[in-house]
């Protein structure tokens, strides 16, 4: 770390201060903006893509089924899908698997995707696999192409590497605010699921790039909702025992479908090691051409089984075929993803949350007598709790349930709901999903090729912020005092509405925001370190301790 004392006033961060004025958050909302209709317009085409694909399929389907000669053709169809998925997943690799832990590696520098191979191969690999049937959601390759979408808008701006990563966060939220329709949730789960840190350059520059993004879909698919919840009857809270016992249901399920699928990537197809790709694609693309004519319900995201069990003045499906439903999309959509498809399972599993709901609803009719006075709100809560304990971003959970049904009566019991199955996944001790995949990402990165751009650009700087928490190690110190992280330098300090230039004697407060510059190739060592003496007295008693 560089002295404060000696250096404060010589190397003066006007420059820097003049980055960080009005005029720079200015540029940074334009370029979220910019970043939005980029990404807007990329999953936009997309999503228009899918259903086009999605509708082929049920004709063809439709069309062969029993007729021998024309299954036969079908099946011979899947072969030759499957065969263009394996060339392109070998030609650009980073497009395996739904594409957010590829982002998550992006924005902690990691890897270096190159944005072009990746939009490209992700865009017809996910239209082929949804023309093959395969039970994936659109979600997390929207996430990976509106992220690699702000990649090429900080490469046509010229910007370093550390706004770069800012701008493929951008592109993240734009992409899951467009594949839902949902802004305000692309806007969280960039925050909470992608970066991981609340900066107000991040927050300002990602809503721009969620707004814009769901402006332009609205323009070119319409502004109906990609699922439409409805929250009929509240809950009343004499009966929110059935809202706790809800949340730990939800949790147990969500932690027994991480395990599931941690098991099926690993001990099974893990098994499978030569001719790869072609060998784990097989199987999911096998089990599609069954499906398709077994149970049609169940290929893709899983609308129809939305349909099924949310049109209005359709016979309500027993309990059985509740469970059936459930299960078999539960495994095909295991199958589908753990095989390393691109594609991803947000949506399939927002389709199970809703099968989880309506089968809770179902079990307490039966000690009630009255098993459909609450059976959408359960449903909407299924939704929620099955998202927090899978994903575990509970915050993300309850937004997503607003913005799908468009009411605020459900906030209370979806926030319950959506705290006690976190938690609950969180003490059975499996993985997060995305963490999960993202640490074998990571680890293969490490342990094999070596994968680009690991540890920044030698000689760039980036900008971070940072919040001294109350009762940190920080509160109270001068500057010179603290034993910063090499190749660091706090350039400005904000207190309330003042900006302060630091010098060695500058005093630091709870609450001061440091703006702290270092270089790229020491940010991903320099920037725990950071946090953790920045961390307030109350994150530290509830922070993990780490042996």
């Amino acid at each position: 770390m560089r002295s404060h004392e000696s250096k404060g006033e010589a190397d003066g961060p006007r420059g820097t201060a003049s980055h960080l004025s009005h005029t720079y958050q200015m540029n940074l909302v334009g370029e979220g903006a910019l970043v939005g209709l980029f990404g807007g317009g990329v999953v936009s085409l997309y999503r228009f893509s899918l259903s086009h694909a999605e509708r082929l399929l049920r004709s063809l389907t439709s069309a062969a089924a029993g007729n021998p000669l024309l299954v036969a053709l079908w099946v011979c169809a899947l072969a030759a899908i499957c065969f263009v998925v394996c060339r392109l997943m070998l030609w650009e690799p980073y497009t395996q698997g739904s594409g957010i832990p590829q982002v998550d590696a992006e924005v902690a520098g990691k890897i270096d995707m190159p944005w072009h191979r990746v939009l490209a191969a992700k865009f017809v690999e996910g239209t082929l696999c949804a023309l093959g049937g395969l039970s994936l959601g659109r979600e997390g390759p929207s996430v990976q192409l509106g992220g690699m979408a702000g990649k090429a808008v900080s490469k046509l701006l010229g910007r370093k590497r550390g706004e770069e990563r800012l701008l493929v966060t951008c592109g993240a939220a734009a992409g899951m605010s467009a594949a839902f329709h949902a802004p305000l949730t692309g806007v969280l789960f960039a925050i909470e699921e992608i970066h991981k840190e609340f900066t107000a350059p991040l927050i300002i520059s990602v809503m721009a790039a969620s707004v814009v993004s769901d402006f332009l879909v609205s323009q070119v698919l319409g502004v109906r909702p990609v699922l439409i919840l409805s929250f009929l009857n509240d809950i009343p809270h004499h009966e929110y025992a059935l809202v706790l016992l809800m949340g730990l249901y939800c949790g147990v399920l969500g932690a027994l479908h991480n395990k599931g699928m941690f098991l099926c990537q690993e001990r099974l197809y893990g098994r499978i090691r030569r001719h790869l790709p072609y060998a784990r694609l097989a199987v999911p693309f096998a089990v599609a051409g069954v499906v398709a004519f077994a149970s049609p319900s169940l290929m893709c995201g899983g609308d129809a089984i939305i349909d099924l069990i949310l049109a209005p003045g359709v016979l309500e499906p027993s309990l059985a075929v509740l469970v059936a439903l459930l299960v078999g999309k539960y495994l095909f959509t295991n199958v589908s993803f753990a095989s390393g498809a691109p594609g991803g399972t947000l949506f399939p599993l927002v389709v199970m949350g809703a099968l989880s709901g309506a089968i809770f609803s179902s079990v307490v009719g039966l000690f009630t007598g009255n098993a459909t006075a609450y059976m959408n709100s359960f449903i909407v809560l299924g939704v929620a709790g099955l998202f927090a304990s899978v994903v575990r971003a509970p915050v993300t959970a309850v937004v997503l349930v607003f913005e799908l049904t468009g009411s605020l009566d459900a906030l209370l019991a979806t926030s319950v709901v959506s705290i006690i199955s976190y938690v609950t996944a969180n003490m059975i001790k499996i993985d997060p999903f995305y963490e999960h995949l993202y640490a074998n990402l990571v680890g293969a990165s490490d342990g094999g090729a070596p994968a680009t751009g690991t540890s920044g650009r030698a000689g760039e700087k980036e900008l971070h912020s940072f919040v001294v928490g109350a009762g940190s190690s920080l509160e109270g110190k001068l500057i010179k005092d603290v034993r910063w992280p090499d190749d660091t330098l706090v350039v400005t300090i904000e207190r309330g509405s003042d900006e302060i230039l630091p010098r060695g004697d500058t005093r630091l407060q709870a609450l001061d925001t440091l703006t702290v510059i270092m270089g790229s190739d020491v940010a991903d060592e320099a920037m725990p370190r950071l946090r953790r003496l920045c961390r307030g007295s109350i994150e530290t008693e509830w922070a993990p301790q780490r042996d």
